[in-house]
């Protein structure tokens, strides 16, 4: 099972890409948890703590796919290093200003979140002429998805970290400096510099022009809304079985599951066409979000938390090698940050929708959504089979050119039903 992941670490430059992109991805990854804790020590309510968290998260949400486009026109190191150093001169304002005046803390932390470089998405696009195979890429994309939830699980631990060594403020500067230096390693990288886009039609779309890659928008939306609802259920759910410390457990759990679902799924090649596969995995989540509702005692909850995060990673692995197929020429990193836009945007209404419904029906019906939203998810990739069909082009670009061998371009593989 192993194998076809060491032949990617150890392929030259792999290692460090992955890493530098992860590290200069946790100043996103750990930003609301900081930002509550920095708003908090200041003297801030949690209203003011969610409102700046709330605003980070749109910031970001807008900026990705807008960041994504200019790296696929000027290229990765042009875009990337500015943005990052941007972001966490902002997050440095908010920090040294804090939440006096609000106008300020409010445009730093927007802005912060405005200039969140695309790494997520340029790592995507680097793997094709990082690896070669089309196999191995794939199987990069799930080691992908598996280090996301590795991220988002360690992130939180260096946030309390940082704030039991220093405070809160050096918990801010410290993540987003460590950030910068993640970005440099990435953007200082013999792939990172050469690559290039594929040759793109001018159209202000971009990305979006795609219909294959708007259902799948369509699709994921409601995986994150999914994901999003299931978290606030959970809060609910603690709330009567051992508080916190279970609510943990619980988020653990998911992510053990994601975890494990993404290994296994990963360490195989898998025949067929991948938007078919992704009905099946989509399918496969919803399901196995239902049996939270049934919410028994705190540790067989846990183990279902398990089961429900099972299929997630593989779900966004998937999605990747879709998203992959259906980008027009010389988009795909714009089209890779739309599908991270779409399902934080996602995840942000599941949360919204979840706390009504919760305040309703408790928790019982807070479970209901994540597998009502899977469900949806689900008819939504039904619907939109035909479009999802046809991939926005077949032809293969060449991995480097006669003039030049060491300009790397955007590799495209064939669409041939070995995914």
């Amino acid at each position: 099972m192993a194998t076809g992941y060491w032949e990617i670490l150890t392929a030259r430059h792999a290692l460090r890409l992955l890493t530098g992109t992860l590290v200069g991805r946790l100043p996103n990854a750990t930003a609301a948890i900081a930002l509550v804790l920095f708003v908090r020590a200041e003297g801030g309510s949690y209203s003011l703590a969610g409102a700046l968290a709330a605003v980070y998260g749109v910031a970001n949400a807008v900026g990705q796919p807008v960041l994504g486009r200019l790296v696929d026109l000027y290229g990765q190191p042009r875009v990337q290093l500015p943005a990052a150093v941007l972001a966490a001169l902002a997050m440095a304002l908010f920090a040294f200003s804090g939440t006096d005046p609000l106008p300020v803390a409010y445009a730093a932390v927007a802005a912060s979140g405005l200039f969140t470089p695309p790494l997520e998405g340029g790592l995507r696009a680097l793997w094709p002429s990082v690896l070669g195979r089309e196999e191995q890429v794939h199987t990069a994309y799930a080691m992908d998805a598996i280090a996301q939830e590795v991220m988002f699980t360690v992130g939180p631990l260096l946030v309390t970290l940082c704030v039991s060594l220093w405070d809160e403020r050096a918990a801010l500067l410290v993540l987003n400096l460590v950030g910068v230096l993640g970005a440099l390693s990435v953007v200082l990288s013999p792939p990172s510099r050469a690559w290039r886009s594929a040759p793109r039609e001018a159209h202000w779309l971009g990305a979006l022009r795609s219909p294959g890659l708007l259902a799948l928008l369509a699709a994921f939306l409601f995986v994150g809304i999914a994901m999003g609802s299931i978290t606030v259920a959970s809060v609910s759910y603690a709330d009567g079985h051992g508080g916190d410390a279970v609510y943990g457990w619980l988020m653990a759990g998911v992510g053990l599951g994601a975890l494990a679902g993404g290994t296994v799924y990963g360490a195989r090649q898998w025949a067929g066409a991948p938007e078919r596969r992704l009905r099946v995995l989509v399918a496969l989540l919803a399901v196995c979000y239902l049996p939270l509702m049934l919410m028994p005692g705190a540790v067989a909850m846990v183990l279902l938390s398990v089961v429900s995060g099972v299929f997630l990673a593989p779900c966004i692995a998937c999605a990747f090698i879709i998203v992959d197929r259906h980008a027009p020429s010389g988009t795909v990193t714009e089209a890779f940050s739309w599908l991270v836009t779409t399902f934080t945007v996602g995840a942000s209404v599941g949360t919204g929708l979840a706390g009504p419904v919760v305040q309703a029906g408790g928790a019982l019906w807070g479970f209901a959504l994540p597998g009502a939203a899977g469900a949806v998810s689900l008819l939504v990739l039904l619907a939109t089979g035909g479009v999802l069909a046809a991939p926005a082009r077949g032809a293969v670009v060449a991995a480097s050119s006669e003039n030049d061998p060491n300009r790397a371009v955007e590799p495209r593989f064939s669409s041939g039903d070995r995914a």
